[in-house]
């Protein structure tokens, strides 16, 4: 949890990222959803997003995820929200 909301924490390759948890579309749980590549889907209903930058990358989303920036020091992971 950040600023009292559930995030999702990725491990892709070397890089670990940081996105709400909570699909904007609906209701639906990222953690539970499918990754391929670089996208998460929402298990609820399918849409896709880019995981490096909270994209949507495939319908019905349109709005894009919050962001966490991630520091890994020594296996533990810092969240920092991102912007401004």
């Amino acid at each position: 949890m950040l600023d009292n909301e559930a995030v999702c924490l990725y491990a892709l390759g070397e890089r670990v990222y940081a996105t709400q948890d909570r699909c904007p579309h609906g209701n639906a749980s990222l953690s539970e959803g499918y990754i391929e590549d670089c996208l998460i889907e929402c298990p609820l209903h399918q849409g896709l997003f880019d995981i490096e930058t909270g994209k949507p990358k495939g319908p019905p989303v349109t709005t894009d995820l919050k962001c966490y920036e991630v520091k890994v020091n020594d296996g533990t992971v810092y969240l920092r929200t991102a912007g401004p």
